[in-house]
């Protein structure tokens, strides 16, 4: 920072020429009464229109907004039901039934924002504030290592201390630290927006995939909940991030919506649509990952008390499947936000990546704590990262720590073409054993061997193609004399 006041900072962040090129004659994508009127329309949706609706996704095509706004709007529980069953089916043609499990690591909490919502907001005095340094990072980085992740989302606050420079040697030292068999392979990133010159920095020091959450689409419900952010309140810089990520080189992107700040249809709508603008502008690349974290409380902040809007699980479930079943060949993402009973849920109506053993203290993982007054806000499931494998594994799912795709290129385009067409998984599930063997080697209970080894055999069974099977036992037989970090 030098030198420069935050306030100087502040004035140089937001570039208007780096949104005015993705508006449309002067508008952003996000047409309100369209959406409205859509909704409107499709009220009441006929049991046929549902089930022609759910084929589509089972064909692996995208949703338009009015077959979106039919399911949002169905009543019919038993249609519920099948929309559930779809969802699941969805998620196994693409993705197979391998869960990507990653930890989620805060390095700087200082915000100049004030979102009303968020324990970190500049004028939460109950926040301890942290900027993790190099051997303080490091010493994070071996705890995650030591627990088995290969994974992680890297958390700043929007504040000059996290500025480009900051992220991207904080990336640097995560990709660096090596613990015996053990590193850090991915690290994708939740932070500020970025102009396109930052995001190449990013892009050259190896980011996976940036997430930047919209929050809520709502332009008004915008404004009120980030009217004293500095830069926060620039809906339209927020809403471009991705895009100019794109145009970075930084393909791999991650929306989000914080579902309980506005009404919970409008805001699965506002995905859709922020998908269907990426996909036209960029040839086909839309969100690599779509995230729907719910409200949840946080110190000395009771705003959320008074929100009409809150999604209760049921709700939920619902909002889930119909992103699943909208956008069916993204991933979507379910935090340690949520309890355990509701993550095994949604697991189940078609999610591909969790968090596990997570703790969102800046430098709480090792330290070992769990304090409150450091974090964003209040997690609902805290089991450890073998815990987590291990349900996942009683439910009939791999834990996945695979990073192959983004390490040979199947990042953009190329991702979104194979994904697109159902057949990812037919270089990932061989990945995923791979990856899940290492942690049974390295890291995992006896009780967690017992039923993770005959999943393993389980799924390389299932293989379809012979030759890839053979591959896949030739690579295991040398992770198994000590080899590490072997993949297709």
């Amino acid at each position: 920072m030098g030198s420069v006041s935050v306030k100087e900072w502040v004035q140089n962040v937001i570039k208007p020429e780096e949104v005015e090129k993705y508006l449309n004659n002067g508008k952003d994508f996000l047409d309100e009464n369209l959406i409205n009127e859509t909704l409107l329309k499709q009220q009441k949706p006929e049991k046929s229109e549902i089930r022609e609706i759910m084929a589509k996704s089972l064909e692996l095509q995208r949703l338009e907004p009015e077959e979106t706004a039919a399911l949002l709007n169905c009543t019919d529980e038993e249609l519920w039901q099948e929309m559930y069953a779809a969802g699941l089916e969805t998620k196994l043609k693409v993705y197979g039934r391998r869960i990507v499990t990653f930890a989620p690591l805060y390095v700087s909490n200082y915000c100049v924002n004030n979102c009303v919502y968020c324990g970190f907001r500049h004028e939460n005095q109950d926040i301890h504030r942290h900027g993790l340094n190099t051997e303080e990072l490091q010493e994070e980085i071996k705890a995650l290592v030591n627990k088995g992740h290969k994974r992680l989302i890297m958390v700043y606050g929007e504040h000059p201390k996290s500025d480009v420079h900051y992220i991207a040697d904080t990336l640097q030292t995560a990709y660096s630290t090596k613990v015996d068999n053990g590193e850090i392979r991915r690290v994708n990133v939740n932070a500020a927006p970025l102009c396109v010159d930052d995001l190449k920095v990013l892009k050259e020091v190896g980011i996976g995939t940036f997430q930047v959450f919209q929050e809520t689409y709502h332009h008004q419900t915008y404004k009120n909940l980030h009217s004293r952010g500095p830069l926060k309140r620039d809906y339209l810089w927020r809403l471009y991030s991705l895009h100019r990520c794109i145009e970075a080189g930084v393909d791999d992107v991650g929306l989000g919506a914080l579902f309980g700040l506005y009404n919970w249809k409008f805001e699965v709508m506002g995905l859709l649509l922020h998908t269907i603008d990426l996909e036209t502008k960029f040839g086909g690349i839309g969100p690599h990952t779509i995230s729907f974290p719910r409200l949840q409380p946080a110190v000395n902040t009771p705003w959320i008390n008074n929100s009409p809007h809150l999604v209760d699980d049921e709700t939920f479930k619902k909002l889930v499947t119909v992103i699943r079943l909208s956008v069916p060949y993204t991933g979507m993402i379910i935090t340690a936000r949520e309890k355990a009973e509701v993550r095994d849920d949604v697991l189940q109506v078609g999610c591909t990546q969790l968090d596990a053993d997570a703790n969102i203290g800046v430098g709480s993982y090792s330290k070992h704590t769990l304090d409150f007054s450091k974090q964003q806000f209040i997690l609902g499931d805290n089991r450890s990262l073998d815990e987590a494998i291990r349900a996942l594994a009683h439910m009939g799912f791999i834990t996945s720590f695979c990073t192959a795709d983004y390490r040979c290129g199947r990042t953009g385009a190329c991702f979104m073409g194979i994904a697109q067409k159902g057949k990812i998984h037919n270089l990932c599930m061989p990945n995923a054993i791979l990856t899940f063997k290492e942690y049974l080697l390295d890291y995992a209970s006896d009780e967690t061997k017992k039923v993770g080894q005959p999943l393993i055999d389980m799924e390389l069974a299932s293989l379809p193609n012979e030759g890839v099977k053979q591959t896949v036992r030739e690579l295991l037989s040398r992770i198994e004399a000590g080899e590490r970090d072997l993949f297709l």
